[in-house]
């Protein structure tokens, strides 16, 4: 029987592995061949084994591979730690490729209305099924402020806006603008317009900073089309504003992907001679660490815009 050397010395996994081998193949030459090792460094390794444990795990009066009651039970504890040890490698190497985690996710509601956002999430969620995304709505600078902070991942916005120190967006989507009219409006029901036809209505906008977002798309659309618009800048989000224009306060102009909300009294034309676009853009910390941030930040990096 193996006697104890008195060091406090424990074993390690590999020991686990080398005595598991020992006991499926029922042989040392085949479970050294095996584990890739030497028949007699196996051998030492099984010594070592029962010497740090002080009782002995193989019964040596048989020719044979037989294990004593205690080497069944070590045996028996040892395949469950093993399991552990490979659930917690094949975890650790799971999260190391960004393939579990959790991303928090702001966007503006007028990203949700877009098949771009819906589709990426959808895209994202296949590849990497164990990652949790937590969406929330969120007014364009307070999302791009808790990227900054921390407190957010990831963002869907509308530019312009002023980005943040650390903070970086791309462009993901391009979109026309249209006139969101009232059904009453004379030019209503017609297929397209010139914008100028328009010079003399009131622009209702996002509650933003001229130099930010759908209020800056406005001002510089009507300014290509030769003249500066009349602004009332009161609604907080798209269903708000088309509310208003919905009951005669003033027109919009929105990007195409709004046409999907109907409501009623409210009619989309499309508008001529016009290059200024409403872009959707994603913003993210330029230094991210985390995995799974950057395995999604990384997908919408290859999209182009």
């Amino acid at each position: 029987m193996p006697r104890s050397t008195g060091r406090t010395m424990g074993f390690e996994l590999r020991h686990l592995r080398y005595f598991s081998a020992l006991v499926e193949e029922h042989n040392f030459e085949r479970a050294a061949a095996r584990l890739g090792i030497a028949q007699p460094g196996l051998s030492q390794q099984i010594l070592n084994l029962e010497n740090i444990l002080g009782t002995a795990l193989l019964d040596r009066r048989r020719r044979s591979v037989q294990l004593t009651p205690a080497g069944q039970l070590f045996f028996e504890e040892a395949r469950k730690i093993l399991g552990q040890a490979d659930v917690a490698l094949a975890a650790i190497k799971r999260a190391g490729r960004g393939e579990t985690g959790r991303i928090s996710v702001g966007y503006v509601a007028s990203a949700a209305y877009s098949g771009f956002f819906t589709e990426s999430i959808s895209k994202f969620r296949a590849v990497y099924p164990e990652v949790e995304l937590q969406l929330v709505e969120m007014e364009m600078q307070k999302q791009l402020g808790q990227i900054a902070e921390g407190g957010l991942d990831f963002g869907y916005i509308r530019p312009p806006a002023p980005l943040p120190v650390g903070v970086r967006s791309e462009r993901v989507l391009c979109e026309n603008l249209f006139a969101a009219l009232p059904s009453t409006h004379a030019l209503a029901f017609k297929s397209a317009i010139d914008l100028i036809a328009l010079s003399e209505s009131t622009f209702i906008t996002a509650r933003q900073p001229p130099d930010v977002g759908f209020h800056n798309n406005t001002i510089k659309a009507c300014r290509e089309a030769g003249f500066a618009p009349k602004i009332n800048a009161a609604g907080s989000d798209f269903t708000t504003i088309l509310s208003m224009v919905a009951v005669g306060l003033g027109v919009a102009l929105v990007p195409k992907s709004l046409e999907c909300l109907q409501l009623p009294g409210v009619n989309y034309i499309k508008i001529l001679n016009n290059r200024i676009t409403s872009d959707l853009a994603v913003a993210y910390r330029a230094a991210e660490r985390v995995p799974a941030v950057r395995a999604f930040i990384a997908q919408h990096r290859q999209t182009p815009a």
